[in-house]
């Protein structure tokens, strides 16, 4: 390869590109297409990105796969793991309760708990503190009397913010760290981020706690399921006469004859009631069935099965709920196996659920359920085993909007997760060991202890994340291999020579900002890093305040609810529409611009 980039650079210095840089290009372009068309999820292109330049000879064979040897990748899923262990012990919970007494005037409201999720988000998963914040979050707007719209995205802008301040906030600053040590520096320290990170997060909350008001009044994330959907308005009662068809027949099977626009709630036969009866469980002559359906199925359901309808107001609540089975709420959590496909395909009642509303945008859709495809965001109205629930919405990939009591457990159960956590960034923070190494061991000696179980531990490492960022580390590695990082960064060197030192930082910055929303915060920083850094480097500048300008804007998305995870996560339980995120987000896009620029230049020198 070392020839190729001989040639490479002297070809360039003509003005012309080799056949790998063009290729390379062509590869980076389509790439890119397919992330902005989103039919295809993104460890999906980032694996194909990576085969084409195999087959291209951009990347050597037994390179492939070194992406997922990167300690950036493996310091990811660790992450996650820890996250998910602190989120488990109930211990952010408990804090929580005692923070509730305060959380009734508006601003404060807002305040706090964009504080606490900032602050967790420092040394835990943005997604994962944003789920333990948003039940408390819906909880605490209803119990004010104000709509759930006002909390949430300032919440999820909060998360975002927290990702700034410490290494393992979010990826973008673990890969960071990986470019500058790929350029032959060491990697970045766990607090390195925090002079300029904690900076921008604290005007950034100081700028939420009042800007809430410029989300529009009518935004209502409902307050519940029974008001949010109205269900009982589709709920009717029949009775299976002898004569029917039905009779000796399955729940499936009357189901079928719906079209999948049918749900069975509930079997009443003499005194027993069957809530969420089984997709076996078979139908007798005398038993009332209680229903959710639109008309038309319902009709088509009672004219072939010969039912004779009861009624449709005022049904038990006794025949749709117990102690043991309930209604529960639940957003779609991104990366859930539920997006892009539909009920009838999941096949929900396997699972144990019925599905009974879905909302998108604050708005119930009125399409027929079975065949509706589900997207990250949604909010779902399940009915099922209250028991079993938590294990079947992690099995789907959902979240819970409604606060649950959660076993604390042992002491020892409570405190060690955290304990292992702080030790692990003690332990980065003076030096003595790596952070992949500390983290490592925090895993090993929560596995050891048994404080968390190996399938929540190997449950909790998102599988697409990892071949995301392993799959394009060796992709975006071609780019310095193959010349193409010194032909973009002599271009813009060119193109910027005429800007003072703040306005290159701030074309890096807000260039890196706008790419984010479009590709995804993880492949904008492999693919603007070593860019950014090729272009002080031709300027004479340090690189260092380049990659951190990188880091600050892949991880600033504001402006769009699918550039994040924790943006997507609110848009169904807030009613929020695209153009709500623009209205919050701009103004705080600019003000991040405006802080960070002055406090990257004096904590990292430019020369």
């Amino acid at each position: 390869m070392s020839a190729n980039n001989r040639s490479a650079r002297e070809i360039t210095t003509r003005g012309d590109m080799t056949f790998e840089q063009l290729s390379l290009i062509a590869l980076l372009a389509a790439t890119l297409a397919l992330f902005v068309w989103g039919r295809w999820r993104h460890d999906v292109v980032a694996a194909l990105a990576l085969l084409t330049a195999i087959a291209l000879g951009l990347v050597e064979p037994e390179q492939a796969f070194t992406g997922f040897s990167d300690p950036a990748v493996v310091t990811v899923a660790l992450v996650l793991i820890l996250s998910t262990a602190i989120r488990a012990s109930g211990i952010l919970q408990r804090i929580v309760g005692h923070l509730e007494p305060i959380l009734q005037r508006p601003n404060l409201q807002v305040c706090v708990l964009v504080a606490l999720v900032t602050a967790l988000s420092a040394f835990m998963n943005n997604v994962g503190a944003l789920a333990i914040l948003l039940p408390v979050a819906i909880y605490s707007a209803e119990k004010s009397g104000r709509s759930p719209a006002t909390l949430l995205m300032p919440l999820s802008f909060g998360s975002l913010l927290g990702g700034l301040i410490t290494l393992i906030g979010t990826p973008p600053n673990l890969l960071i760290s990986s470019v500058r040590r790929d350029l032959g520096g060491e990697p970045f320290a766990m607090f390195d981020f925090a002079p300029v990170g904690v900076g921008i997060a604290v005007v950034g909350l100081a700028y939420l706690t009042f800007a809430w008001r410029l989300l529009p009044r009518d935004r209502r994330g409902a307050p519940s399921p029974e008001n949010r959907f109205r269900i009982e308005d589709y709920l009717s009662e029949v009775e299976v006469a002898a004569d029917s068809p039905l009779v000796g027949k399955t729940v499936r099977e009357l189901e079928k004859i719906g079209d999948g626009d049918v749900t069975v709630l509930s079997i009443v036969r003499r005194d027993d009631r069957r809530l969420a009866p089984a997709g076996w469980s078979r139908i007798s002559a005398g038993d009332v069935l209680i229903l959710e359906a639109e008309s038309a199925a319902l009709k088509r359901v009672v004219d072939q099965g010969k039912l004779t309808l009861v009624g449709s107001k005022h049904i038990d609540p006794r025949h749709i709920r117990s102690e043991e089975v309930g209604i529960v709420e639940a957003v779609i959590m991104p990366g859930s196996m539920l997006i892009g496909r539909s009920a009838a395909g999941v096949r929900l009642r396997d699972y144990g659920v019925n599905l009974l509303a879905l909302s998108r945008q604050g708005r119930r859709s009125r399409n027929r359920l079975s065949q509706q495809r589900f997207q990250g965001g949604d909010v779902i109205v399940l009915q099922g085993d209250l028991e079993q629930m938590p294990i079947i919405l992690r099995e789907l990939g959902a979240l819970p909007l409604a606060e649950r009591k959660i076993d604390l457990g042992r002491p020892a159960q409570v405190a060690l997760p955290v304990a292992v956590m702080a030790g692990a960034v003690v332990a980065t923070a003076v030096g003595l060991v790596p952070v992949t190494v500390a983290f490592l061991a925090a895993v090993v000696i929560l596995a050891l202890f048994r404080v968390t179980r190996l399938a929540d531990m190997y449950e909790a490492v998102d599988g697409s994340i990892i071949v995301l960022l392993a799959a394009l580390i060796p992709v975006t590695g071609a780019m310095q291999t193959t010349g193409l990082t010194e032909v973009i960064a002599v271009s813009l060197a060119a193109a910027g020579d005429a800007l003072p030192p703040a306005g290159m930082l701030a074309l890096v910055l807000i260039a890196t900002m706008l790419v984010t929303p479009i590709l995804n915060n993880a492949a904008t920083v492999l693919l603007m890093g070593p860019i950014a850094a090729g272009f002080a480097t031709k300027l004479g500048l340090s690189v260092d305040p380049f990659l951190m300008a990188v880091a600050i804007g892949a991880s600033c998305d504001f402006l769009t609810p699918f550039g994040h995870q924790s943006n997507t996560l609110v848009m169904g339980p807030g009613g929020y529409r695209f153009g709500d995120y623009a209205r919050l987000g701009l103004p705080l896009s600019i003000i991040v611009a405006l802080v960070a620029v002055p406090l990257i230049m004096f904590v990292w020198p430019m020369r």
